[in-house]
């Protein structure tokens, strides 16, 4: 099949290194130019590099009716699209423009998770495992049909880092064994459950702000969640920005005013947390590690010299 890939950074380099050993034929890669952008600074491998490098013919485009893309893709006339990691939505004049459509892998286990940065939020929500779905793509966001599915488990301690490297290895298999069924006609699409879907915004630095209502096992996860090289889950004392590099649930229950630094628990000290803390029935947050924005790190015993005070704004 004549293919046209659209995708950006690591989730589109590694599609088109699928679709490069895949024995159809790649006429053109559609990509964003680089970014500012946090989260869109890291796993930046290049799709017009590796394009390059094969002799695929590169488009940088920011949206999908940027000057002469449309007509450049009818010129090619491809048998299908397969896009992973596009920023914008694509109209159905695109989509729906060759034989077999386009054939979107996104990076959850759809119908849930759909939108953007779906690991860092499954992993927030407490999800047991995480995963890859190759659908067809239609006009609402990853809401069409199901070809195939690849799941991970979630295990104790996982990192967003643990996960994307998980996850990322799934694409080249899932893309190519796609790719064989659609060519053979062996395709067998499953409507997504519509009433189990979720939608999920692009993160920014300060959806890592640390918000000490929370429950201390949600801001566990969120910690983990904002891994490196993601930026830093963060919170505020005494007026100065600290990143909260390691935490873990207290033993103990603390009572009290969420954000309190209270007490010293192990090897970390414990900060209250949970909207209703003030009953006493909630476990605390234990920060272990820190750093502060001279980008030293610290232990939380070393830095929090004597208890009291409040973590937040």
């Amino acid at each position: 099949m004549r293919v046209v890939m659209f995708g950006y950074q690591t989730w589109g380099h590694r599609t088109l290194r699928a679709l490069l050993g895949s024995g159809h034929d790649v006429i053109l890669a559609v990509t964003h130019p680089k970014s500012e952008h946090a989260y869109e600074k890291i796993w930046d491998d290049s799709v017009a590099e590796l394009a390059a490098e094969h002799d695929v013919p590169v488009l940088l485009r920011n949206r999908p009716d940027d000057a002469g893309l449309l007509q450049t893709l009818k010129d090619a006339a491809p048998d299908i699209i397969v896009a992973n990691n596009w920023r914008t939505w694509l109209p159905p004049e695109i989509f729906d423009l060759p034989p077999h459509g386009t054939l979107n892998v996104h990076d959850s286990l759809l119908p849930a998770y759909a939108g953007f940065s779906p690991l860092i939020w499954a992993l927030i929500n407490g999800e047991k495992e995480v995963g890859v779905t190759a659908h067809r793509m239609n006009a609402e966001l990853d809401a069409g049909d199901i070809l195939l599915q690849r799941a991970v488990p979630v295990q104790e301690g996982d990192t967003a880092t643990d996960l994307f490297h998980r996850t990322v290895d799934l694409i080249e298999p899932i893309v190519r064994e796609s790719l064989d069924l659609i060519a053979s006609g062996q395709a067998r699409w499953v409507p997504q459950d519509r009433a189990e879907a979720s939608f999920f915004h692009k993160r920014s630095v300060d959806d890592g702000r640390i918000d000490w209502n929370w429950p201390a096992e949600d801001l566990e996860r969120l910690v983990r969640a904002q891994s490196d090289p993601y930026p830093r889950a963060f919170t505020h004392h005494r007026g100065e920005r600290i990143e909260i590099l390691s935490a873990a649930v207290s033993q103990a229950r603390y009572g009290g005013t969420p954000g309190r630094i209270f007490i010293r628990e192990g090897d970390g000290v414990a900060i209250v947390s949970g909207s209703d803390a003030r009953k006493g029935q909630r476990r605390g947050l234990v920060v272990r590690r820190l750093r502060t924005p001279d980008g030293v790190e610290h232990a939380a015993t070393d830095y929090f010299r004597s208890m009291g005070g409040y973590l937040g704004s």
